[in-house]
């Protein structure tokens, strides 16, 4: 399984999830069409799949398109099927979605909104997190509570350190300055600023990053109550 980082918007990535075996892919949530028509289309791949982790427009804004020019099917949570057009296939909280090749665990992770998920690709021991865990930081918290994105957040934090991590958006750099004031004496998180800083320099993403790194060095993971963890994310929404 080959995963392609499309850059859409202003910050957003989505994710194509190639099957070599056969060049059929998903896409993590399109937040426009035009990157992932173009990819698709330079290089020969059938999008059969379109997962959204949430229903905020610049993750599903380019779901529609997608689908009617492909004939791609949706794969979003069941409980978002008023707020994402034409979800075709529901899936729910420890559900594992298999669909040729491709194999997930959902896990449902709200917070940043009520509907949210993330998909765990076990076999391959990649997830794809959308707004609920970034690097060195995690979502705002729109539509849920505290102590439902803390909640949440432990449920990634408890997969295999190995995982990779793929989330919505390129905001690591600016997470990294918010993680260094709160934990200034932390040397794999000043080592990882070098690589953050480094990579970015290069034009590269800084995604994906690695469970067992995000558990020495953000600030979110670090949290071990929803006192602390709630303190944080005030902070961090007045950073």
């Amino acid at each position: 399984m080959r995963i392609e980082i499309l850059k859409c918007l202003q910050d957003n990535y989505s994710y194509l999830i190639i099957d070599e075996t056969n060049k059929n892919a998903c896409v993590v949530d399109p937040g426009e069409s035009i990157p992932i028509i173009n990819f698709v289309e330079n290089n020969n791949i059938k999008l059969k799949y379109i997962l959204n982790t949430h229903h905020h427009y610049d993750h599903i804004g380019g779901n529609l398109e997608l689908k009617e020019k492909y004939g791609s099917k949706i794969v979003a949570f069941k409980d978002d099927k008023s707020r994402i057009p034409e979800i075709d296939v529901l899936v729910q909280n420890n559900q594992i979605w298999k669909a040729g090749n491709f194999e997930a665990k959902i896990y449902h992770t709200p917070g940043h909104t009520n509907g949210h998920i993330v998909f765990y690709f076990f076999n391959e021991k990649k997830i794809f997190t959308g707004d609920t865990l970034f690097s060195l930081g995690c979502g705002r918290i729109f539509e849920g509570t505290y102590k439902e994105m803390f909640d949440s957040l432990n449920k990634i934090k408890k997969l295999p350190k190995e995982t990779k991590i793929y989330c919505g958006h390129e905001y690591t750099l600016q997470n990294s300055n918010f993680c260094i004031q709160q934990d200034p004496k932390n040397s794999k998180l000043k080592d990882k600023i070098i690589k953050i800083k480094n990579k970015l320099e290069n034009g590269l993403p800084t995604l994906p990053t690695i469970l067992s790194e995000e558990i020495e060095c953000n600030i979110f993971l670090k949290a071990n109550n929803i006192e602390t963890f709630s303190k944080l994310r005030d902070l961090k929404d007045n950073f």
